[in-house]
């Protein structure tokens, strides 16, 4: 097995591996990515907090709050993080949704989704300069309806509203957190 780095950027890198599957040799391009948590946040009153983002270059999405893990950092620690960051919204507890490989076959990334029921405004929105955001408050049920229309097509944001929903078995909060 060998590796060699083609690139390095400020979020990505890109590097050849030359490995053995069932005996043969084959080479493979990899997308090097930190991985990512995001989000689905429910507010007091069973409102689900988004946010629409300017994300090249496809314009603007609307999401479930997310961003990339800093160097070390626990996924539930970045979900966190990133709601209060770009929502302004804190959540007394998060709870695991799903995990999974958004590009599978050409990148190392792994998302990590997660559950905030109560989400509570604390903040103002504290977004990087490069991002561009709007807190949307949205019914779970319209939300449901809109990734199962594809007008969402975001694919964190997909995976945590039907995993949710599969554990569920609706759109909107339950429980207590």
């Amino acid at each position: 097995m060998s590796r060699r780095r083609i690139y390095s950027g400020k979020i990505v890198g890109l590097s050849v591996h030359d490995i053995r599957v069932e005996g043969r040799r084959v080479r493979r391009e990899i997308v090097e990515h930190p991985g990512a948590a995001a989000v689905l946040a429910f507010d007091p009153d069973g409102k689900v907090v988004l946010v629409r983002q300017h994300r090249f270059p496809h314009g603007y999405v609307l999401e479930i709050p997310a961003g990339t893990l800093e160097r070390g950092e626990d996924p539930r620690a970045c979900a966190a993080r990133e709601l209060l960051e770009e929502t302004g919204h804190r959540a007394g507890r998060l709870s695991r949704l799903v995990s999974y490989y958004p590009s599978i076959g050409y990148s190392m990334e792994v998302i990590h989704c997660y559950l905030a029921r109560r989400a509570t405004r604390v903040a103002e929105i504290d977004a990087d300069n490069d991002e561009f955001i709007t807190v949307v408050r949205m019914d779970p049920e319209r939300l449901l309806r809109m990734v199962l229309s594809g007008r969402i097509r975001d694919s964190k944001t997909i995976c945590a509203v039907l995993a949710h929903m599969g554990r569920e078995g609706r759109p909107g909060p339950r429980g207590r957190a």
